[in-house]
C-alpha cells in the first residue's frame, strides 16, 4: 500500500522518478488534444475518488484529467453533497470508498482527517492539501524549475511572506532534493520547526529571516503565496505585518537574473506580488499551474506501483 500523505512517504529516488515520467508523458502529448489518453493508458479501468472539503480549481481539474490521460475516470465527493457534511466518519468513509475505487485524493482542513482516512482506508490515498502540507503541489513545481533549467542540488530557493502549507513541502522537499531555501517571514509568522529541521538533516541549508531582500539575493527561485489562507479570516493585522514581503519588481532585482518566479495559485495581485512580476518574464505560474496535471499523473502512477 503506498499512500501519498507527504513527500517522505515517497523520498527523493521516487520523486526524481516521477519527475523523469512526468517528463517523458508531458514530452510525448505534444499538439494531442487534452482528453486523449497516453499511448499505454496505464490505469485503464481504474478510477479515482476525489474528496474535497475546501474549494479547488487545479487540484479538482488535475487529477481529473491526469486520470482521464492516464485512460482512468474520477468521481468527486463533497461535504455539502456527501453524507461527510451530514456527520458519517472518516473511518467509514474510507471503508467504503475503499470498496468502490481504487484510489482516494482528500482536500480537507485538517491533517489528521487524511490520516485517518489512510488508516482506514485498503487503496492509496493522496493528500490533496491539507493545513500542514501541499505535496502535490510541490512535485509539479520542481518539475516546473527543472523546466526552466534550474539543476535541484544546490539551488538557492527563497520564501517570502506566511509560513505555511505550501513552505512546509518545499522545506520537505529541500531535505530529499538537496536545496537550500532562504525563508523570509515576519516574527510569528514563521514555518513548522519540524520542516526546518527536516530540511537540515537531509542536508539543505535552511535560512530564517525577516529580511525580504536578504533572502531574495542571488536566489535562482522565488515562491510566495497568498498572506491568507482559505478559511481563514482576512486579517488585517496580519496583512499589514506581511506588506513588505511583497514579491515585487525591486526584490526580484535581488535575484539572479535568469531567476523564475512561482505561486502555486489563485494570487492576490497586489498583495503578495506586484502585477509587474506576475505578469512579468521571469514568472512561470501558468507553466506550473500546467504542470499539476503532470505531476499528478506521476504521484498516481507511484500510488500504484508502476514508478519505482
Amino acid at each position: 500500500m503506498r499512500h501519498f500523505l507527504d513527500l517522505n512517504d515517497a523520498g527523493g529516488n521516487a520523486i526524481a522518478a516521477m519527475i523523469g515520467d512526468a517528463i517523458d508523458r508531458k514530452s510525448a502529448r505534444q499538439d494531442w488534444p487534452k482528453g486523449r489518453p497516453d499511448g499505454d493508458a496505464p490505469l485503464a479501468g481504474r478510477v479515482l475518488g476525489m474528496v474535497f472539503e475546501k474549494n479547488s480549481t487545479r487540484t479538482r481539474i488535475s487529477f481529473d484529467m491526469a486520470m482521464r490521460q492516464l485512460g482512468g475516470g474520477s468521481l468527486i465527493l463533497d461535504s455539502a453533497s456527501s453524507q461527510l457534511g451530514r456527520g458519517e466518519s472518516i473511518a467509514d468513509t474510507a471503508r467504503v470508498l475503499s470498496r468502490m475505487v481504487d484510489a482516494i485524493m482528500m482536500r480537507t482542513d485538517d491533517h489528521a482527517k487524511i490520516e485517518e482516512m489512510a488508516r482506514y482506508a485498503t487503496v492509496p490515498v493522496i493528500n490533496g492539501l491539507t493545513d500542514r502540507s501541499h505535496p502535490c503541489q510541490i512535485v509539479a513545481d520542481l518539475l516546473t524549475m527543472i523546466e526552466h533549467g534550474k539543476a535541484l542540488p544546490g539551488l538557492e530557493l527563497a520564501w517570502l511572506g506566511d509560513g505555511n502549507n505550501v513552505l512546509h513541502s518545499i522545506l520537505e522537499a529541500a531535505g530529499l532534493m538537496k536545496f537550500n531555501v532562504r525563508v523570509a517571514t515576519p516574527k510569528g509568522y514563521e514555518p513548522e520547526p519540524e520542516f526546518v529541521e527536516m530540511a537540515r538533516s537531509g542536508g539543505s541549508t535552511v535560512t530564517l529571516t525577516d529580511d525580504p531582500d536578504a533572502a531574495a539575493a542571488g536566489a535562482d527561485v522565488v515562491v510566495t503565496d497568498t498572506w491568507i489562507s482559505m478559511g481563514q479570516d482576512h486579517a488585517h493585522n496580519k496583512l499589514a505585518a506581511m506588506a513588505p514581503y511583497q514579491v515585487n519588481s525591486a526584490l526580484m532585482a535581488g535575484a539572479k537574473d535568469e531567476a523564475i518566479f512561482l505561486h502555486c495559485l489563485p494570487a492576490h495581485v497586489g498583495e503578495e506580488v506586484s502585477e509587474s512580476v506576475f505578469e512579468g518574464s521571469q514568472s512561470v505560474v501558468f507553466d506550473e499551474a500546467e504542470n499539476r496535471i503532470h505531476a499528478q499523473k506521476s504521484v498516481l502512477l507511484w500510488c500504484f506501483g508502476l514508478i519505482d
